[in-house]
């Protein structure tokens, strides 16, 4: 990880800490985050929370995101990146979006995607997924990083 990138995120994380502890509404939280990551970081070009539909087993529900809209605001576990990530638990980073079988395009411009789960007490409550109109856009500084923001997200959930 370059210098640059490492001060980057650490700002970042110090940012949406303070965030967090801010008192405001989870939901404005949530997507201050979003527009956070999205204005702050090169190559995340579509950064958003779905969350797990308490009331729909399996099954994903869009929460707040900034980037251009999707048409992708309920997704199955086990469908796409995004629900796949559900349906196993794991992170997924993809470097080339157009080599997935299970992808549900939201856009031409998409590349590459990480999807990273977020857990509360041990149980799968949402997901973060980050788009970019890069190839590879997405590494281990990254998953390292969206994993800290991803824990701090589900400590507001």
């Amino acid at each position: 990880m370059t210098d640059n990138k490492n001060k980057l995120f650490n700002n970042l994380t110090a940012q949406i800490e303070k965030m967090a502890a801010g008192g405001a509404d989870r939901r404005n939280i949530l997507q201050s985050i979003c527009d956070l990551l999205r204005e702050s970081v090169p190559g995340y070009d579509w950064v958003g929370f779905y969350l797990v539909d308490s009331e729909k087993d399996r099954e994903l529900i869009l929460g707040p995101f900034a980037g251009e809209p999707t048409e992708h605001v309920r997704i199955p576990f086990g469908k796409g990146i995004c629900g796949r990530a559900a349906e196993t638990e794991d992170i997924f980073i993809v470097d080339d979006v157009s080599r997935e079988e299970n992808y549900l395009s939201c856009s031409m411009k998409v590349k590459s995607e990480i999807v990273l789960p977020i857990f509360k007490n041990g149980k799968l409550i949402g997901e973060l997924d980050l788009d970019s109109h890069r190839m590879s856009a997405f590494g281990e500084s990254d998953k390292k990083f969206l994993k800290i923001v991803g824990d701090i997200a589900g400590s507001l959930l």
